[in-house]
């Protein structure tokens, strides 16, 4: 009986201590699913940007518009780099780890 109730509480332990590590491992996944997100997010953001710039060279002809519609491109994508920074020191804040490199 004593050799069953040992028995018992050593699955019992096993058992709680499996779903320890699968929370766990689940959590590092979501968090590596999340870096992922978040990097790919920045790279097509940057893509996008870069996009702009050259479609306003490309077609756009007046020097003035032309000007101004990059200086207002610019400007935003400043902004994007600074929210950036500011995600990405709260995102490793979260997580306890750098996870991106600052892009440029």
């Amino acid at each position: 009986m004593d050799d069953e109730k040992i028995q018992s509480k050593i699955l019992n332990e096993n058992l709680i201590e499996n779903k320890k590590i699968r929370s766990q491992n689940d959590e590092q996944d979501l968090v590596e699913d999340l870096t992922n997100t978040f990097k790919n997010t920045i790279e097509n953001s940057m893509q996008l940007i870069n996009n702009l710039i050259n479609t306003v060279e490309t077609l756009v002809s007046d020097q003035e518009i032309k000007r101004d519609t990059k200086e207002t491109i610019n400007n935003i994508d400043t902004k994007l780099k600074i929210l950036l920074s500011q995600t990405k020191n709260i995102f490793s804040e979260v997580t306890g780890s750098i996870v991106i490199s600052e892009e440029e």
